[in-house]
């Protein structure tokens, strides 16, 4: 009786941790520590999910119970407007534009020529009927020209009202669907529920897949559970969730459909889908790239089909926007580009590397870990089944390497880690959060993501040591791969 009540004081607590920390981040006496008590969650949040999965009990449908559990601990953000950033709002914009029949990427939020689509929700200092005296033009190629058109406004909750939108065409899809169905009145509340539903959905699906590999499904929890889930997911409702989402179906379908051909063409699709929602998943094709065969021309022809058929997906869905937007269908990609590449990204090596350098070096970290990824999955013994763990190195190292102190891109690392059964890369979800509340410090950033890096390292050498001693007859809590 106590080993299933684990589950539900564990998922209690959580919920309400998370709950208490919303609350205390609204107060003003608070509101510059919110940083600090998003640790602090992640603490309790972390100490409760390994408490649940040392669960002795075994539940008949345990599928379900991660389901109901990441249900729960999802609903205390639905009801609280977003914390850690204002995406959702331009999420809302864009899909609202789309519905009027014009594409986001040619005008700005604060174009006159978009005023009848203004609301006192997102526009809460200018209505309709006002003018913002703003036209839409060329992007600046100075920096801080570019800066200071990309500034916000007091006017709306819109972050860079002045500039296009950035994001690719699959997450215009998303934002078009649920606008479709969110009255004004409710703001993010559409996308906040959605992107709930999605993390409830990615749990359900990473317990199928350890059931299916033999694991304990509970195992799912600790996404279920993740704080960045919980965070961004249904109070932050970032676009990075649903890219976690056509990652994980992309490598369940390249790892399980029976066909070769399906398997190539379904997880490349997938992943191509992914990578229209955001660009980073582009970083995991060599995972569904194996360099099997007998001759150079045979080995390029069963590692091409997935890379190719992700690269011509992520093609053929801006096809419909550059029709109608042209040479604008980029919109703030490039300012973004330049707006962000600066002394801090790169953190990690810019602790050591003078900034010219810094580019160089993550095109030859990346470089080197997509080697180490087709060797990977281009070894004798391997399966398709092997691509999960160069998946979550490739996304991990790229995160690394660049440092982003967005927690959110972190989404579908979580979900990776979830399925390699490779807990240690939460450390660089956590790092995120460090880097989040230090955005003026880049060493802080450098110093976070520098540890989370030196403990996946740390773990993964001590589990490759283990590996190699030789087997105990009896210690079946050994062959548990999740599962503290």
């Amino acid at each position: 009786m106590w080993a299933r009540a684990r589950v539900v004081i564990g998922a209690i607590m959580c919920a309400g941790t998370y709950a208490i920390v919303l609350a205390l981040g609204q107060t003003a006496a608070l509101q510059a520590w919110f940083g600090q008590l998003l640790l602090g969650l992640w603490v309790v949040c972390l100490a409760t999910t390994w408490w649940m999965c040392r669960s002795e009990f075994r539940w008949r449908t345990p599928v379900l119970v991660v389901v109901a559990v990441a249900t729960l601990v999802q609903l205390p953000g639905i009801l609280v407007v977003p914390r850690t950033s204002s995406d959702a709002y331009r999420y809302v914009w864009d899909g609202r534009v789309q519905l009027s029949g014009t594409s986001p990427y040619r005008y700005a939020p604060f174009d006159d020529r978009l005023a009848k689509l203004r609301d006192p929700v997102l526009f809460p200092g200018l209505g309709p009927g006002d003018r913002s005296g703003f036209t839409t033009g060329p992007l600046p190629t100075d920096r801080a020209a570019l800066l200071t058109l990309a500034r916000d406004d007091p006017r709306t909750r819109i972050n860079r009202p002045r500039v296009p939108t950035i994001y690719p065409p699959v997450a215009q899809a998303w934002f078009t669907g649920v606008a479709a169905v969110t009255p004004w009145s409710l703001g993010t509340r559409g996308l906040q529920v959605g992107s709930a539903a999605i993390a409830v959905l990615i749990a359900g699906a990473l317990a199928l897949w350890r059931r299916r590999r033999g694991d304990d499904p509970l195992g799912a929890l600790w996404w279920a559970c993740c704080p960045t889930v919980l965070i961004e997911a249904g109070n932050g409702a970032h676009v990075d969730i649903v890219a976690a989402a056509l990652v994980v179906a992309g490598l369940w379908v390249f790892t399980t459909a029976s066909g070769r051909r399906a398997a190539f063409v379904g997880g490349g699709l997938l992943l191509g889908l992914a990578a229209s929602v955001k660009l980073t998943p582009l970083v995991m094709l060599p995972a569904l790239a194996p360099l099997r065969g007998t001759g150079v021309i045979d080995r390029l022809r069963r590692a091409l089909p997935a890379p190719v058929v992700a690269v011509v997906t992520l093609a053929v869905s801006y096809l419909p926007h550059v029709v109608v937007a042209g040479s604008l269908v980029l919109g703030y990609l490039p300012g973004y580009l330049a707006e962000e590449g600066n002394a801090g990204r790169a953190a990690v090596l810019g602790l050591v590397l003078p900034t010219a350098w810094l580019t160089p070096a993550i095109v030859v970290v990346m470089a080197v870990t997509a080697g180490w990824a087709l060797w990977w999955v281009s070894r004798t013994a391997a399966t398709r089944e092997d691509a999960v763990l160069p998946a979550l190195v490739l996304f991990g190292v790229l995160l690394l390497a660049t440092t982003p102190n967005y927690p959110w891109y972190a989404l579908p690392l979580v979900a990776l880690a979830v399925m390699a059964g490779r807990l240690e890369w939460l450390a660089v979800a956590v790092a995120a959060y460090l880097a989040y509340g230090a955005t003026t410090s880049p060493p802080v950033a450098g110093f976070a993501y520098g540890s989370a890096g030196l403990v996946v390292v740390a773990v993964s050498v001590a589990r490759a040591r283990r590996s190699r001693r030789p087997s105990r007859r009896f210690a079946p809590r050994d062959a548990q791969s999740v599962r503290p």
